[in-house]
C-alpha cells in the first residue's frame, strides 16, 4: 500500500478501453497509479516522464492514452 501524499494536480488517463490510470503530482515529483494496484509508481522527475511509464506499464503494443488535467 502507497504512503499517503498530498496530490497539487491529477491527470487522468484514458485509452480505447477507458480509463488506464492516473499521473498525480506531488511539489516536484510524480506519481503513477494503474487500476488493480494498490502501490503508487514512481516517483518521477517530469510529467512527461511518468506518462512514459504509465504507458509502458501498459505492455507492448499499446496504444498511448490521452491524458486529460483533472
Amino acid at each position: 500500500m502507497s504512503t499517503p501524499i498530498e496530490i497539487d494536480q491529477t491527470w487522468a488517463a484514458h485509452g480505447p478501453a477507458g480509463a488506464v490510470g492516473s499521473v498525480q503530482r506531488s511539489g516536484g515529483d510524480f506519481y503513477v497509479s494503474l487500476p488493480g494496484e494498490d502501490a503508487r509508481r514512481g516517483p518521477y522527475e517530469s510529467l512527461d516522464v511518468a506518462k512514459r511509464a504509465l504507458h509502458a506499464a501498459l505492455g507492448p503494443g499499446a496504444e498511448r492514452p490521452d491524458f486529460t488535467e483533472h
